[in-house]
């Protein structure tokens, strides 16, 4: 395949996401709802006071609608998973797929 091919269609794809990213921002209201969420949790923040921003006694700080929605087994798969592939990942790697001194290509 020719590069201005390879090129020309890459571009293509990014388009067309940028146009559904853009439309499906619009169609949602864009940053404002976030935005008025933000300002009132930041200023729920600051009148309630200030704490630990990590409380090790309570344990693992997961995100209320996982936790209350009964999501915690799958979560927590999800977390298991994503740690064995990372580890499979350097062994791999540190076996099979790395270079040597030598063997590192040019900048």
């Amino acid at each position: 395949m020719q590069r201005w091919k390879q090129y020309g269609g890459l571009a293509g794809l990014f388009a067309a996401f940028l146009a559904a990213g853009y439309w499906g921002f619009t169609a949602t209201g864009g940053a404002l709802p976030w935005a008025k969420r933000s300002a009132k949790a930041l200023q729920r923040g600051v009148q309630d006071g200030g704490g630990a921003l990590v409380d090790f006694g309570r344990g693992i700080v997961v995100a209320g609608p996982i936790r209350k929605g009964g999501m915690m087994l799958e979560f927590g798969g999800l977390v298991l998973l994503m740690i064995v592939l990372g580890v499979g990942m350097y062994v791999y790697v540190d076996r099979y797929g790395g270079f040597e001194d030598g063997e590192r290509p040019a900048r």
